[in-house]
């Protein structure tokens, strides 16, 4: 026990708290003192009723924010999922309205290439018949031009004979030399003779520059086999190319054409 002369020798700060620090134990072994510590420091420290009180306090808390912080991860997941769901919704209406434009392109393109082929087969149908055509008023125009100079070279003979008595004939030799056409043929002339007057004579359906150069190949033709030079050389077509015209004058050659007369 502490004697009242140890507290009067020793009433400084220091001392009494060293003496509090070594005698506190043994006195909290008395209950009455123990009790009125308790109750001296009471208003400085929390007993361990309020003290466990405040601990189920802070640890309510605790949960209360644990859950609502779950709460609100689980409200952010629920908008993450809806937010994936409406992409995934987003892109495959895309590829949806990618697969039906492009299932429209292809249905375009296929029948883009089903009218070009029926444009072809229709230009090949109309390129086929335009040869038929082609060929057959060639054929008919060849046979009319056959027909047209047989026609006027009988209705010139009949009138030159027959009127003037002009001898009008049709020679048909054979140039076995090539001289005219390059090669062995035939050559066809009309002579048209009176008095000794000696015209050489072609009538044709159409004259072109190659024509002229024939017609005088064929002149000259007669003249070398038969040593007799032609007084007149005429040809006779009711259509004359501008530069065969232009030609035949050059070489000597008279041109009929459309409805001139072929003075004798």
């Amino acid at each position: 026990m502490i004697t009242a002369e140890k507290l009067n020798n020793k009433m400084t700060n220091e001392n009494i708290r060293d003496i509090i620090q070594q005698e506190l134990p043994n006195i909290l072994q008395d209950r009455e003192m123990r009790d009125f510590v308790l109750r001296t420091v009471h208003d400085y420290y929390a007993g361990k009723q309020e003290t466990e009180s405040r601990f189920d306090q802070i640890m309510a808390e605790l949960r209360r924010d644990r859950e609502e912080q779950a709460r609100k991860w689980d409200e952010q997941n629920r908008k993450w999922d809806e937010t994936n769901q409406s992409f995934k919704e987003i892109f495959a209406r895309l590829d949806r309205q990618q697969e039906e434009s492009d299932r429209k392109w292809e249905e375009q393109n296929r029948k883009w290439n089903e009218q070009n082929r029926k444009w072809e087969e229709t230009q090949a149908e109309i390129r086929a018949m335009n040869r038929k055509h082609d060929s057959t008023i060639g054929a008919l125009g060849a046979r009319w031009g056959l027909h047209s100079e047989s026609s006027f070279r009988n209705a010139l003979k009949g009138i030159l004979h027959d009127s003037f008595g002009v001898e009008v004939v049709n020679v048909t030799e054979y140039d076995d030399q090539g001289e005219v056409f390059g090669r062995p043929d035939q050559i066809e002339l009309d002579l048209l003779i009176k008095n000794g007057l000696l015209i050489l004579c072609e009538i044709k359906s159409s004259v072109s520059k190659p024509d002229v150069y024939s017609f005088e190949k064929k002149v000259q033709f007669y003249q070398t086999r038969h040593q007799r030079i032609a007084n007149r050389k005429i040809l006779i077509s009711p259509m004359v190319n501008t530069r065969a015209g232009e030609i035949a004058k050059e070489l000597g050659i008279e041109v009929y054409s459309y409805a001139e007369d072929v003075p004798v």
